[in-house]
């Protein structure tokens, strides 16, 4: 009798832990109110900018078309492909975002992603895009993760991936045939997981020399940096936290900031890789 109870008391203990660790696990990000501090800095880039990727449009299709992009080289109807944007030395496009922290001011508008395809052309080059809730993903017109075709009689193919080094993961593949129409794809990305997924690339499969990338983020503090580096995140709560200032072309770097009422400080480098020869 005493050998049952003591394997039922056992029993008990373990699926109350199982219980408790599957809770913290599904634990994410709550909504509540804003703080009172931010963090404000600027991102440099040490070393040289990668080349841009010359494109020869003429090899492609929609030729006619896609020359009338604003940045071809009218001469030999090329355009560049810039993977990294730097000027004086600071950086463009880098997001700088806390790591973790377990709530604060609300999501809003922050972490939905809407794309624009236009002349051939992604207009938004760096995004930050969020995983949906449940209710998000079940409907239809959700708009945390869009992709809008502006071209006349241009078939476009947006393609999303989740990328991690070498490896590409497919979230979604829809075409857009007509000038208007809109991919609403939030429910392909409700399987995003936060160990697995950082970097969200977008191309299309039509003219494959249209880009775009966003940050996967999992709470609203993060910002976008400007062309002159500079960012600012508001609405922290006080505390100390890990914040990366990350490029996908370039890398990544940490540090750890305390917040207080005020404005803290915070200047990141990331050093541009070399150049292969």
């Amino acid at each position: 009798m005493k050998k049952v109870l003591v394997v039922l008391m056992a029993l008990i203990v373990s699926i109350v832990f199982a219980g408790t660790s599957f809770a913290a696990k599904k634990k994410g990000y709550a909504e509540g109110k804003a703080g009172a501090g931010s963090i404000t800095g600027v991102v440099s880039l040490k070393g040289a900018a990668p080349a841009p990727i010359i494109e020869d449009l003429t090899k492609g299709k929609n030729v006619e078309f896609c020359i009338t992009h604003p940045d071809t080289n009218k001469k030999d109807s090329t355009r560049a492909r810039i993977k990294v944007t730097a000027t004086g030395g600071k950086l463009k496009d880098a997001v700088v975002f806390i790591e973790e922290i377990d709530g604060g001011k609300p999501w809003g508008d922050a972490g939905k992603a809407a794309y624009t395809f236009e002349k051939c052309d992604i207009n938004e080059k760096m995004l930050a895009v969020r995983k949906p809730t449940k209710a998000e993903a079940k409907d239809k017109k959700s708009d945390i993760l869009t992709v809008l075709n502006k071209d006349p009689e241009i078939l476009h193919n947006p393609h999303g991936y989740s990328v991690a080094g070498a490896n590409r993961k497919t979230l979604f593949n829809k075409p857009l045939p007509s000038q208007g129409d809109i991919a609403y794809v939030t429910k392909n990305i409700k399987r995003l997981k936060k160990k697995k997924d950082k970097h969200f690339f977008l191309q299309c499969d039509q003219h494959n020399f249209m880009e775009a990338d966003a940050r996967i983020v999992w709470n609203p503090y993060y910002a976008i940096t400007g062309a002159d580096g500079s960012f600012k995140i508001d609405g922290i709560p006080a505390g100390k936290y890990k914040v990366t200032a990350w490029q996908p072309y370039v890398g990544e770097s940490s540090q750890d900031v305390t917040v207080g009422a005020g404005a803290a400080k915070a200047n990141f480098t990331l050093t541009a890789k070399a150049a292969k020869k």
